[in-house]
């Protein structure tokens, strides 16, 4: 794997690695697909989530993040922050820009809104695509809902409040080489996960940001 740069990660000692991977065998023209935004954006609008499993439980707190994409020479990219370190929850950890939902306020808005806070995109440059399943967080008790959303050229973006720590991109097709993604099981006296990774060369996207980035590649694979 590649060294995922400097985060901690606090595993528990039972943690043992699950030798598959969803990308292993990819054709060309799968592979080509992450080269398009046409494709990657016309793949995913064709997604229904269960409207069941987009309810949040009673005591959950509701929160959207945008899964930002656009096309560049290197591919389809996706926008992603590092969290700040002096947050309470999920602190130095990669994730989409986002947050909890303002009473009354629907998933979309919430998405646009919390981006253009965190990270300055203006949300009418988003054109928004698809809602994907709704992952839920231990830590911090968080139903969220991600929404995807395709930009026609590069959007400026930049830390805009003290939650962020960095803005970057990354192609999709640099997601699928054989020393980036990797599988855990993970087990506690209460539950067993199954934990997805992405080590880049300076950073490691895991836990519930990783998960909704697997569906993003596997809607757009037909994995």
């Amino acid at each position: 794997m590649r060294f995922g740069g400097a985060q901690n990660i606090l595993r528990p000692e039972t943690a043992r690695v699950i030798n598959e991977n969803p990308f292993a065998g990819l054709n060309v023209s799968a592979i080509s697909a992450l080269n398009s935004l046409e494709i990657v954006s016309g793949a995913i609008a064709k997604f229904r989530p269960d409207p069941q499993l987009q309810k949040p439980q009673a005591m959950a707190r509701p929160s959207a993040v945008l899964i930002g994409l656009f096309q560049s020479a290197r591919g389809v990219e996706v926008i992603l922050t590092r969290r700040s370190h002096q947050l309470t929850n999920h602190r130095g950890e990669i994730s989409f820009p986002g947050g909890r939902l303002d009473e009354g306020e629907t998933v979309i808005a919430a998405a646009l809104r919390e981006t253009h806070e965190e990270i300055g995109i203006n949300p009418s440059e988003a054109k928004v695509v698809a809602e994907l399943s709704a992952i839920s967080t231990v830590v911090s008790n968080s139903h969220i809902v991600p929404i995807v959303a395709r930009f026609d050229e590069r959007p400026k973006m930049q830390p805009m409040n003290s939650e962020v720590d960095r803005v970057f991109t990354v192609p999709l097709n640099e997601l699928i080489r054989s020393d980036t993604y990797s599988q855990e099981h993970w087990k506690f006296p209460d539950r067993e996960l199954q934990i997805n990774f992405f080590y880049l060369d300076d950073e490691t996207i895991w836990g519930a940001t990783a998960r909704m980035l697997l569906q993003v590649m596997k809607l757009t694979l037909k994995l």
